[in-house]
């Protein structure tokens, strides 16, 4: 218990859908699963953050609190990032950071056998100065050490009409810390610019450090609603595989609150509490990445303002973005235009009107249209797939398998399948036969026939796989067997569809 008193554990929160960088940011694939400010992704930045914190003693692996469909893409994420032994946490539905904090505390608290200071660190912002963050996290350890709630502030160079606001107290001794003296919201642009006048209001980043205890005591305080429920629900977890499962029925009743509604900002008003709330000034670069023209921002620029990514080319351009994910993107005369790229929807926007991107989700998901939820390519466990053609009676996809890998044991009703290895060695199960495909060879799959798809390799295997029949929706499977605990006696839906 003694070791873990003054130990600091990141606690990564990744839930969110970033329907703000809508068309590369879905629902099943979030931003922050996505590589937009480097070449790792925003999850793999925030779980490697802390590397190279030296004068604090921090956990070797991090809590990880996330949606219960992203779970392997998670765990897949921090291995590639060569993350070991994380916590993943699965909420069995996003009730917003307050009860995923109160699920790592509590998991934390079981654990650790001790009272660990938590780091809440959302998985979709990025921080460009690494040693100016690490001034910051010692400066907010010290405090939080002590019993204090601490967030931190973002020095604004702008009046930013997008953040809710922090207004900045008596200092805390020994410190450049503030005793938080108020919180405002999200302003108009004439206060904007007074906070930005007045010199003592900093942004609001959604960064927080407490100890585990305080944190429990003070959410128990404020909302013994989400204590309950969230208490309820791990009392009741259940470990699958590497993920720590809480009650989903005990769980979904849990209200939804932030931590800066449900504690946060009512510290404050409780001196009965003796939390102490405070707020550490942070200059490192800080963005929450919340709309395209964030992404401008933090994206190197040419000498006339033109951040590029992708596959692109521009003349005459202006203050402008262009993304392209699986074609050339050319861009002629623009200025102050954001123009995203993906292999089944383009997005064409002025720059300062990006915030509003979330309204062409909500018209597209109104309209029952699939392209909110999931991309032409889909992530699996075991890999991914690509849609790569479709008509009356036929799909034409590619699947790229990962070393040691399969598919579920499964069978179709209305469809056959013709397998075609592009690349690698296919282990083939299909009925009673099993045999080895090489580069070059095929199978056909029958109607019924039970089969499944292996990559004994060492190297990712690649096939081109053509379904015909009467029906070829993904809800068309029955598992039999499946190393990923999606086994069911009937038909999946489209969330669980190929393999």
């Amino acid at each position: 218990m003694t070791e873990s008193l003054n130990l600091l554990l990141p606690v990564v929160l990744c839930g969110g859908s970033g329907t703000r960088l809508w068309p590369l940011s879905r629902e099943t694939y979030p931003k922050q699963f996505l590589a937009l400010a480097g070449a790792r992704t925003m999850l793999q930045d925030t779980a490697l953050r802390l590397q190279g914190l030296n004068q604090i003693p921090v956990a070797k692996a991090p809590v990880l609190v996330c949606n219960a469909e992203h779970r392997f893409l998670a765990a897949s994420q921090l291995m590639e990032a060569g993350i070991h032994g994380a916590r993943i946490v699965l909420e069995p539905a996003g009730r917003n950071t307050a009860p995923a904090l109160t699920l790592a505390a509590l998991q934390a608290q079981a654990e650790e056998g001790g009272d660990p200071v938590l780091l809440a660190m959302p998985a979709d912002h990025v921080m460009a100065n690494l040693p100016a963050f690490h001034n910051a996290i010692e400066q907010a350890f010290a405090i939080a050490i002590g019993g204090a709630m601490v967030t931190f502030g973002i020095v604004a160079d702008r009046p930013e009409t997008g953040y809710g606001y922090i207004q900045c107290g008596e200092s805390v001794k020994g410190g450049g810390a503030h005793h938080i003296a108020s919180f405002a919201e999200k302003p108009d642009a004439a206060r904007a610019q007074s906070y930005l006048d007045a010199g003592n209001y900093l942004w609001n980043s959604g960064l927080f450090m407490v100890r585990t205890s305080v944190w429990l005591k003070a959410i128990e305080s404020c909302r013994p609603d989400i204590f309950a429920a969230c208490s309820a629900a791990m009392a009741d977890a259940q470990k699958d595989v590497d993920f720590i499962r809480p009650s989903t029925e005990t769980f979904s009743a849990c209200p939804a609150d932030s931590i800066d509604y449900a504690v946060m900002e009512r510290l404050p008003t409780r001196p009965d509490l003796g939390i102490p709330a405070c707020v550490v000034p942070l200059q490192a670069g800080w963005s929450d990445l919340g709309a395209w023209d964030a992404l401008w921002q933090v994206r190197e620029q040419d000498a006339q303002g033109n951040a590029q990514v992708g596959d692109t080319i521009q003349h005459g351009c202006s203050n402008s973005l262009l993304l392209s994910s699986s074609r050339l993107v050319a861009g002629v005369g623009l200025d102050n235009i954001v123009v995203v790229e993906t292999a089944d929807a383009i997005l064409v926007a002025d720059k300062r009107q990006t915030q509003d991107v979330k309204q062409i989700v909500g018209k597209l998901r109104e309209a029952g249209h699939a392209l909110t939820q999931t991309h032409r390519k889909i992530h699996r466990p075991w890999g991914w797939y690509d849609s790569i053609d479709s008509g009356e009676r036929f799909q034409v996809k590619r699947i790229v398998v990962n070393p040691g890998a399969s598919l579920s044991l499964q069978m179709h009703h209305h469809r056959a399948e013709h397998w075609i290895v592009v690349k690698g060695t296919a282990q083939v199960t299909n009925g009673d036969k099993v045999f080895l495909l090489g580069e070059n060879e095929s199978t056909f799959i029958p109607l019924g026939h039970v089969h499944r798809l292996a990559n004994p390799g060492k190297v990712p295997l690649e096939i081109i796989e053509v379904q015909s029949g009467s029906y070829l929706d993904e809800d068309d499977i029955v598992r039999f067997e499946d190393t990923y605990g999606r086994v069911v006696p009937a038909p999946r839906t489209d969330a669980e569809g190929e393999g």
